[in-house]
């Protein structure tokens, strides 16, 4: 595949808001103690028997082509069952790892814009305020104004910033490269403005980058460390991290990482690797259970006080015509879709060279996360199916 044709591919995927990669060219009312999210974090796991989630992971592995497929899910009780198929590396054969770590992507977003929350309950951010009271003269450009862009349209994903995704060089094949956050955002500086602020609606990774920035000029420190301190520490997600400056790895068990670089082609390993690229909007490194904690204790109320969840909560309807899924609705950071057997599954997906994750949590209690280990996978259905599969797993 040209590199072209495989921006031209990436583009389109990144108007699925349950689809969100980080790459150009290979190219998330209270519930009860019953939440994951606000259970210790010696909450009881157990590897789930053979049932419609296990059948399901057995059958992205050997019908779409993953290598691995890893399942979380907790039910209303907060106990937590996991779930694996397939094996962690091709070139070894060693089995998949039960809850192992992958990285996140897009759904790094959520934990973002959670910390952004947390700012404006604390009186130190307006939700409402320009980007310019927080980062002054950094929005210039053909049509973009910081003067004119607010914080909660950085969030929503309604500022108007071209996404500097579309514009990097082949994420493959430079995949090693450290890219500094300023870099990322000048890449979409350079073009002109997708829209008016407040106007439309169009994911754009460079949102979340401009929102780690602020983030970074309050706080004075590193948004790895807010994010660290802020969310990862005061739920117990102790198998999630922020990598630091130079990591490539992936610490701990996980399967490795692989893309297809064109339909039939033999997948290429992928799991070292510069996140840089995706920084503030994609970066985080997580297992299945710490995602289902995660999205669990926000709707919990555990992260954000009352008002700050509600403003998280309040959606916008996706234009028919996006290609996102059928009912989804995007608020700040965080995603609405229908489940098929009732109620609203809340969460936000992530893809990212090399993986894919699928987490949500419900009102209820219940929390679920489907992750595979080649993005772009070997097979477009395989998308679906991993999706259908999370609306299985919170259903079941």
């Amino acid at each position: 595949m040209s590199k072209r044709s495989h921006r031209r591919s990436h583009r389109r995927s990144h108007r699925r808001s349950h689809r969100r990669r980080i790459t150009a060219a290979a190219s998330l009312a209270a519930a009860t103690l019953a939440l994951a999210g606000t259970l210790p974090a010696s909450a009881t796991q157990t590897r789930a028997a053979a049932g419609p989630v296990q059948r399901g992971l057995e059958r992205l592995v050997h019908e779409d082509g993953y290598p691995a497929a890893l399942a979380a899910v907790t039910g209303r009780d907060g106990r937590v069952r996991n779930s694996a198929a397939g094996v962690a590396d091709l070139r070894t054969g060693a089995k998949a790892p039960v809850d192992g770590r992958v990285r996140a992507a897009s759904v790094t977003k959520s934990f973002t814009a959670t910390v952004v929350l947390q700012l404006v309950g604390e009186g130190k951010v307006g939700l409402d305020a320009p980007v310019e009271t927080y980062l002054p003269g950094l929005l210039r450009g053909d049509g973009i104004d910081g003067r004119r862009i607010t914080v909660r349209q950085l969030l929503q994903h309604t500022s108007g910033l071209p996404d500097y995704t579309q514009y990097l060089d082949d994420l493959v094949s430079n995949r090693h490269r450290y890219y500094q956050p300023r870099t990322l955002l000048d890449l979409a500086l350079r073009h002109k403005a997708e829209f008016p602020p407040g106007t439309a609606r169009r994911y754009s990774n460079t949102d979340y980058v401009v929102a780690g920035l602020l983030i970074e000029q309050v706080t004075g420190r590193p948004v790895s460390e807010q994010i660290t301190h802020r969310v990862l520490d005061r739920v117990g997600l102790r198998h999630t991290y922020f990598p630091a400056v130079g990591d490539q790895t992936i610490r701990g068990a996980h399967p490795r990482g692989y893309v297809s670089l064109k339909p039939g082609a033999p997948l290429l390993d992928v799991t070292e690797m510069d996140p840089s690229a995706a920084w503030a909007a994609g970066a985080l490194i997580t297992t299945p259970s710490d995602l289902n904690r995660f999205f669990g204790a926000l709707l919990g109320g555990k992260l954000l006080k009352p008002t700050q969840l509600a403003q998280m909560r309040t959606t916008m309807a996706i234009p028919g015509d996006a290609g996102y899924p059928k009912g989804t609705r995007f608020g700040l950071g965080l995603v609405s879709r229908p489940m098929s057997c009732g109620g609203l599954m809340w969460g936000h997906d992530g893809d990212f060279i090399g993986y894919a994750t699928y987490p949500s949590a419900t009102d209820d209690g219940r929390a679920a996360t489907i992750a595979v280990s080649a993005d772009p996978g070997p097979t477009q259905q395989g998308r679906h199916n991993a999706e259908r599969l999370l609306d299985t797993a919170l259903c079941e």
